[in-house]
């Protein structure tokens, strides 16, 4: 979208809008602006980040795959070392957090870390050019450019970062249930820590600080990287006003990009540790 033609303001709020597809009036349609897509509902789809999300969680699929597949024979490639290190480094961060046994915690802890950098990296993508790319798509198929909303980082949208939460804590509860019982679960939900006595006031504070696990990792890592795309935006702005702003902006740019690569590896990080501690806690017998 061509910052010329429209306000400063315009630009930053279409670039924050999602390609929404949805029902309008009884009809199946994208969304043309995000009155409508509001207006869709509940059980309307970000098509963008849902298409990014399967994007980058099959690149990690098949370039761990590849590695798996096919080991290096000799001296390992830089590919294979780097593979290497990195579930290395999975094993010893589960190691250090985890101290019982499953199988699926490893694993999950490395789709995590992975798909979540992969998804936050989109972010160092020039944020015009594929919002662009879609525009002129769009346009040639004889639609409003305008309207083609297109954002292209999945983690800047609360549904996928609630939904991956929302997975973890249905995980939480199946092996908080199976590892403690349902009545050791209840017990620790509803007796601890005053006792019986003060059963309500237990119940809000277990209560709280269980739904609160899935909040903050969704809240967190939506927080963090919708920051980091308006901060993109607005140098994306400074391109506009002339030669020394868009000298600036460039400058700007390439010191916040080389910052934001630690940003997004750490938020990939404190998610995954998060999950491991997580899912600790959920295979502990007692509180």
């Amino acid at each position: 979208m061509s910052v010329e033609t429209i306000t400063s303001s315009e630009y930053i709020k279409h670039h924050l809008q999602n390609l929404t597809y949805g029902q309008v009036d009884g009809q199946w349609q994208f969304a043309h602006t995000a009155a409508e897509a509001q207006a869709m509902g509940f059980w309307s789809v970000n098509v963008d980040s849902m298409f990014w999300s399967l994007v980058t969680g099959l690149v990690f699929y098949f370039v761990f795959r590849s590695a798996v597949k096919k080991p290096a024979t000799g001296v390992p490639s830089g590919f294979q070392n780097f593979i290497e290190m990195m579930i290395e480094f999975i094993d010893f961060s589960v190691r250090d957090s985890f101290k019982h046994k499953n199988k699926l915690v490893a694993p999950m802890a490395l789709t995590i870390f992975a798909w979540i950098f992969l998804m936050n990296f989109m972010d160092l993508i020039a944020v015009d050019w594929l919002p662009q790319l879609a525009a002129v798509t769009v346009g040639a198929m004889g639609g409003d450019p305008h309207a083609a909303f297109f954002k292209v980082v999945p983690s800047t949208d609360p549904n996928i970062t609630f939904g991956m939460a929302l997975s973890i804590f249905v995980l939480i509860l199946y092996y908080s249930i199976k590892h403690k019982g349902l009545g050791g679960f209840l017990s620790e939900l509803l007796f601890h820590p005053f006792g019986k006595w003060l059963l309500p006031a237990n119940l809000l504070l277990e209560g709280v600080a269980l739904i609160s696990k899935p909040i903050s990792l969704a809240l967190r890592l939506f927080g963090n990287m919708y920051a980091g795309e308006i901060i993109f935006i607005l140098i994306a702005i400074m391109y506009s006003v002339g030669i020394g702003f868009g000298v600036f902006g460039g400058l700007l740019q390439i010191g916040w990009a080389l910052f934001h690569i630690l940003i997004i590896t750490l938020q990939a990080f404190i998610f995954m540790t998060l999950t491991i501690v997580y899912m600790d806690m959920a295979h502990d017998k007692e509180h």
